[in-house]
């Protein structure tokens, strides 16, 4: 009975380590296109 729940308790642990490990999405926004001379100064930016 102790070896099935500790192998409950190490499975569970694996499955929180396994949680934590995953790829958090990136939700920054795409950098701003950089305005070319020609452009600003039409702009007038």
């Amino acid at each position: 009975m102790k070896s099935a729940s500790r192998i409950v308790i190490l499975s569970l642990v694996a499955l929180g380590l396994a949680a934590c490990a995953t790829q958090q999405p990136d939700y920054t926004p795409p950098a701003s296109k950089r305005l070319d001379a020609k452009t600003t100064l039409e702009n007038r930016r």
